[in-house]
């Protein structure tokens, strides 16, 4: 299957910057990702979204899923479901491209997580 690659642009700005807060993903109460290094991706009118690098998160809580989608701007990503020490599952919670476009390297390696199943704190 041809994808079309689109590069962002003016009508579908996406920007990447470095985050100065320490950024900490929890889920039931479990933390799953800190780091001092997070990346905040701006894209077009979406709420910004953190790129944890995948080694400040605790992989071992992580299991890969065969769930898969596509970004003409980003590329493929792939998904995490998180299992919790406590037993709680959330589903392909975690996306990540590991060969991202060009316009967005920067995320290679590094996971985004949906706020809707995990909670996202942006400490000082």
């Amino acid at each position: 299957m041809n994808k079309a690659v689109k590069i962002p642009g003016p009508d579908h700005p996406i920007t990447i910057s470095p985050n100065p807060k320490r950024v900490r993903i929890s889920a039931g109460g479990v933390v799953i990702a800190e780091t001092t290094h997070a990346l905040t991706l701006h894209e077009a009118s979406y709420p910004p979204v953190q790129y944890i690098p995948r080694g400040d998160a605790k992989m071992d809580l992580l299991t890969r899923t065969a769930h898969s989608s596509h970004c003409p701007y980003k590329g493929d990503a792939g998904y995490f479901t998180i299992n919790t020490p406590g037993g709680k599952t959330l589903e392909n919670a975690i996306w990540t491209y590991e060969q991202p476009y060009d316009a967005v390297k920067e995320i290679e390696g590094h996971l985004a997580f949906y706020p809707d199943k995990v909670t996202i704190e942006e400490l000082i």
